[in-house]
């Protein structure tokens, strides 16, 4: 039973290191990855021994998010959509009881964490190459003539090759993992400059290719919490609130000197004018939104319900390009709110706080890391609205439950001198 228990434990563990090099890479591997893992840390009984509750807290508060969710079918007007909701989220379900009961110890964070980074960095190239390809090439996906996958793309064979070629991520979703490289980078090697700088410039490459906005803004972000994470506690309470100020407004400067942000037009929006820029897309869909509060503030509309609403509500006001698009709100706690009212969007928001707090050590220092990076980017985007933000998140949180229970060396207070 033992050997067995073993044998079962190093599949389990190999395939959670295939499952975070494959990250940046198609999500439809990245889905059966993640349902292999699952399947083979529950063969390995890990649920029959004593369970050790030092994560619980975190994980059945997510449990019990989910489980909102799911209840939220009982009045959601379309069940196909919210049945594709709760299928794409089971991973937040699946990390209850891992949590609860823990995984092997032969999980090395150390050895994860060089993986993340190298998945990370090979990351970069790709979807450079890939990006100037089909921008600025467009004849070559011209000369593409596959009749099935014209098909299955709704005639739009450019718009499906540029979202969905090897699935290297919308920028957003790979900016975020490229961060989490760079701390565990940070992490591994702040003692070895030579090799640290190297992997940060080509991480930080990546904010740039993207031109993200809100990237730029989450990596100034990172690096204040992570200066603060590392530095002492003296020092922490002295310049704290100072480190964390310059990061904004150096962030709030660089936003307002972005090219893009000058095609924003706040008085189009006061004025519900019909106006297709996709620049300016997230405050046509937030004022949208925010029309109707009443609709959904009490018990939501359900899970996976929001876009359907806001279609609707995009047609009615004749943005024609937000319809046509059927955007989601690209913003994780405003769709909350919409789908499950405002006592399901407190629940999710005291999850999402609890991670760091039951987290310790190490995993505490990452976990703040997980809460800035995903809190962050979830204001402009629905983070989990596709698999790849749900992969990334659940591997973190193994990541940070592994770290929590690492055994911390006991601090020796060095005499007093006299």
């Amino acid at each position: 039973m033992n050997r067995y228990r073993d044998i079962i434990g190093r599949l389990n563990y190999g395939v959670f290191l295939g499952l975070i090099a494959l990250l940046p890479f198609p999500q439809i591997i990245v889905r059966y990855a993640c349902l292999v893992w699952f399947i083979t840390w529950a063969l390995e009984f890990r649920w029959l021994s004593k369970p050790d509750w030092r994560f619980k807290i975190s994980v059945v508060l997510f449990g019990l998010w989910y489980a909102w969710k799911l209840l939220s079918g009982l009045w959601a007007p379309d069940h196909a959509a919210w049945a594709a909701q709760m299928e794409r989220y089971l991973p937040f379900l699946f990390l209850v009881p891992v949590g609860i009961w823990g995984v092997n110890p032969c999980y090395d964070m150390k050895r994860a964490g060089r993986v993340l980074v190298i998945s990370c960095l090979c990351a970069v190239p790709l979807y450079a190459l890939l990006m100037t390809t089909l921008f600025y090439h467009r004849e070559i996906i011209d000369t593409l003539h596959w009749e099935a996958v014209w098909n299955y793309a709704h005639n739009d064979l450019y718009a499906f090759v540029t979202d969905n070629i090897s699935n290297v991520k919308h920028r957003l979703y790979l900016c975020t993992l490229e961060l989490f490289g760079a701390y565990a980078a940070f992490v591994l090697y702040r003692h070895e400059p030579k090799k640290l700088i190297p992997m940060l410039v080509v991480m930080l490459l990546m904010i740039a290719l993207t031109d993200s906005r809100q990237a730029i803004l989450t990596a100034l972000i990172l690096a204040a919490v992570t200066a603060l994470l590392y530095m002492p506690e003296q020092y922490r309470k002295r310049y704290g609130v100072a480190i964390l100020a310059a990061a904004l407004l150096t962030g709030g400067g660089l936003l307002c000197l972005h090219p893009r942000m000058q095609h924003m037009d706040l008085e189009a929006v006061r004025q519900m004018q019909e106006k297709d820029d996709p620049n300016t897309a997230r405050l046509y869909i937030w004022t949208c939104a925010l029309q109707e509060p009443k609709d959904y503030l009490a018990h939501g509309l359900g899970a996976g319900q929001s876009t359907p609403y806001l279609v609707e509500r995009y047609e009615q006001a004749g943005f024609g390009y937000c319809a046509g698009s059927r955007f989601h709100c690209h913003n994780q706690y405003l769709q909350e709110l919409m789908e499950i009212g405002i006592g399901g969007l407190l629940l999710f928001l005291l999850a999402w706080v609890s991670v760091p707090l039951c987290a310790r050590g190490e995993g505490r220092r990452a976990a703040w890391v997980l809460v800035t990076v995903f809190g962050c980017n979830m204001l402009t985007d629905c983070m989990f609205n596709m698999f790849c933000g749900v992969s990334i998140w659940a591997t973190a949180m193994v990541g940070v439950m592994c770290l929590s229970l690492v055994e911390q060396p006991a601090q020796v207070r060095a005499p007093r001198t006299t």
